[in-house]
């Protein structure tokens, strides 16, 4: 698949796809006003933020974004969660676990899939090991696959379970 030359973004998604994908977890999704700063967003511009059990997000917001702070609230011990503001935080094997899930997660929404979000990811900068969000995913990325089962969030088919980490 050839790189797009722009992100997709929550616009074009679409609000309800988001809301459905994520009230699985509990979370809630919350659109900020085009214009407006985005509540709780740790690198400001467009990206997504969160606050407690809120995802906040703009029409400009990139798909990626928004399921990557997903993914780190969906990836926390429920004491960072109950005190997330902002900043995730996590350890970099975490963090890796987050970029995993977000591309499997992106497989739930109709228009994105792994292909997608692989193309945008790389597209944005994500910076792995092996030059490209696929490469990673398919060849090192095993850590974070067993990370991800170990903490009961995807099954052995890589299949996304619905739940928040509990430990």
């Amino acid at each position: 698949m050839k790189t797009p030359t722009r992100v997709l973004t929550c616009a074009e998604l679409g609000r309800e796809w988001l809301i459905a994908l994520l009230e699985h977890y509990g979370l809630r999704v919350e659109w900020t006003p085009t214009g407006c700063e985005i509540l709780g967003s740790y690198w400001g511009d467009c990206e997504a933020g969160l606050i407690g059990d809120c995802l906040w997000v703009r029409d400009d917001t990139p798909v990626h974004s928004a399921l990557h702070e997903a993914c780190h609230a969906i990836c926390m011990d429920h004491e960072r969660r109950a005190r997330l503001h902002t900043d995730a935080g996590g350890e970099c094997l975490e963090e890796n676990s987050v970029c995993y899930l977000q591309i499997l997660l992106a497989d739930e929404l109709p228009g994105v899939g792994r292909e997608r979000m692989w193309a945008d990811m790389d597209a944005w900068g994500y910076s792995f090991r092996l030059g490209s969000a696929r490469t990673w995913f398919e060849q090192d990325a095993e850590d974070a696959r067993n990370w991800l089962i170990q903490h009961g969030l995807i099954d052995e088919n890589q299949q996304p379970l619905w739940r928040l980490r509990q430990d």
